[in-house]
C-alpha cells in the first residue's frame, strides 16, 4: 500500500475522531452523518485530490463499513423484544412492510435505482445510518447512492426529533403513545435519545420507553439484512446462470454470500446469550466501536460527492426518504390513536 493511500486512511480515522467529538458536543446530529459532510466538504474544496488518495478512501469506506457492522450485531439482543418493544413489534413490522413499499412504487416513479430504494426504506424503517451502512454492503450500493440515501434520511431524521415532543405536548399523546411513536418513527438511535430527552423536560418526566422500542426495532435489522442477503444471492445466481450454467446453487452461495453479515448475526446471538457479560466494559467497547468505524467509512464515503451532484441527483432520493419518511409517521400515529386504550 502506498503512502497517499496510507494517508487517506490515516485521514479518514482522523476525521472521525473529530466527528465522534463533535457528536458528543450534542444529541441531534450523529457522528457518522457528521463524518460524511466534512468528507464532502473537503472533497470540494480540494476536488483535484490524487487518485491513489481516493484509493485510499475507498478503502476506508469498504472495509471499515464492512468491520463496523461486524462490531454493531455485539450491541443487539434478541431479548430487548420483550415487554414494550414485543407491544410495539406488530408496529414495526408493518412498518418495515410499508416503507420498502413506498420506497419501491415511488422510487420507480421517480426513476431512482432499486439500491437507492432499499437504502432510503431500510434506513426510514429501522435505524438509519445503521441501516443504510448494513445494506449498502449486502447489495453492493455506490458511494453516491449511500450519500443520498443518508442525506435523505437524516434532514427528516432531525425534523422529527425537533418537532415530536412538541407535537405530542400539543394533541395530548400519553407518556407511553409518545414513546411507541418516537421510538418507532424516528430513526437514529441518538436522535430518539435527543427526542426523548426533550419530552421527559416538557413533562418533568423520566421515561426511557422510546429507546426500548427503538432497541427492540434495530433488531429487526438481522431480519431485514438476512432477507436482503437471499435476495442478493438469488440476483447474483441468475446473473451467473448464463455465464456458468452448471454452476450449483451451493457454490453460487459461497460465492455471493457477504460472510460479514454471518459473522454480524453470530455476534448478536452470542451478545444475547450474554458471552460477552464476562468481558468488562464490552458493551461500551463494542457500541464505541462500531459507531467509530462506520464514521471512518462514511468520511471515506463524502470523498467521493460533489455537492452539485447531491443538489441535482440528489434531490429525487430526498424526496423519496420524505414520502417513506411521512408514511412510517402516520402510520405509528394512527396505531396509537387506534390501540390507545390498550397502549395507556
Amino acid at each position: 500500500m502506498n503512502n497517499k493511500k496510507n494517508l487517506a486512511i490515516i485521514t479518514c480515522i482522523s476525521i472521525a475522531v473529530i466527528s465522534t467529538y463533535l457528536g458528543k458536543l450534542q444529541n441531534i446530529i450523529g457522528a457518522p452523518m457528521i463524518g460524511l459532510f466534512i468528507g464532502m466538504i473537503i472533497l470540494n474544496i480540494m476536488p483535484n485530490i490524487d487518485k491513489e488518495f481516493k484509493a485510499g478512501t475507498s478503502f476506508a469506506g469498504k472495509k471499515f463499513l464492512k468491520w463496523g457492522i461486524i462490531l454493531a450485531g455485539a450491541t443487539l439482543n434478541f431479548s430487548q423484544i420483550l415487554g414494550y418493544g414485543a407491544m410495539a413489534m406488530p408496529l414495526i413490522i408493518f412498518n418495515i412492510i410499508l416503507a420498502f413499499s413506498v420506497a419501491y412504487f415511488v422510487g420507480k416513479k421517480l426513476n431512482l435505482t432499486p439500491n437507492t430504494c432499499t437504502l432510503v426504506g431500510g434506513g426510514s424503517c429501522i435505524c438509519g445510518g445503521t441501516a443504510i451502512a448494513t445494506l449498502a454492503s449486502i447489495i453492493k450500493a455506490k458511494e453516491e447512492e449511500i450519500a443520498y440515501a443518508m442525506t435523505a434520511i437524516f434532514l427528516f431524521d432531525i425534523f422529527a426529533a425537533l418537532i415530536y415532543p412538541y407535537l405530542a405536548e400539543a394533541i395530548g399523546l400519553t407518556v407511553n403513545q409518545f414513546g411507541i411513536l418516537a421510538g418507532t418513527a424516528i430513526n437514529d438511535t441518538s436522535s430518539v435519545a435527543a427526542a426523548e430527552a426533550t419530552y421527559n423536560t416538557l413533562t418533568n418526566g423520566d421515561s426511557t420507553l422510546a429507546i426500548t422500542v427503538k432497541l427492540a426495532r434495530t433488531t429487526m435489522l438481522i431480519l431485514v439484512s438476512i432477507a436482503a442477503t437471499f435476495i442478493t444471492v438469488r440476483n447474483e445466481s441468475k446473473l451467473n446462470k448464463s455465464a456458468e450454467e452448471n454452476l450449483s446453487i451451493c457454490k453460487t452461495v459461497m460465492k455471493v454470500f457477504p460472510w460479514f453479515i454471518g459473522i454480524f448475526l453470530g455476534m448478536a446471538i452470542l451478545n444475547t446469550i450474554g458471552v460477552f457479560n464476562i468481558i468488562p466494559n464490552s458493551a461500551v467497547f463494542f457500541k464505541t466501536s462500531y459507531k467509530f468505524l462506520i464514521t471512518a467509512a462514511l468520511v471515506g464515503v463524502g470523498f467521493k460527492i460533489q455537492f452539485k451532484e447531491l443538489f441535482t441527483k440528489g434531490t429525487k432520493p430526498i424526496i423519496l426518504g420524505g414520502l417513506t419518511w411521512g408514511a412510517v409517521a402516520i402510520s405509528s400515529l394512527l396505531f396509537i390513536t387506534i390501540f390507545s386504550d390498550f397502549i395507556g
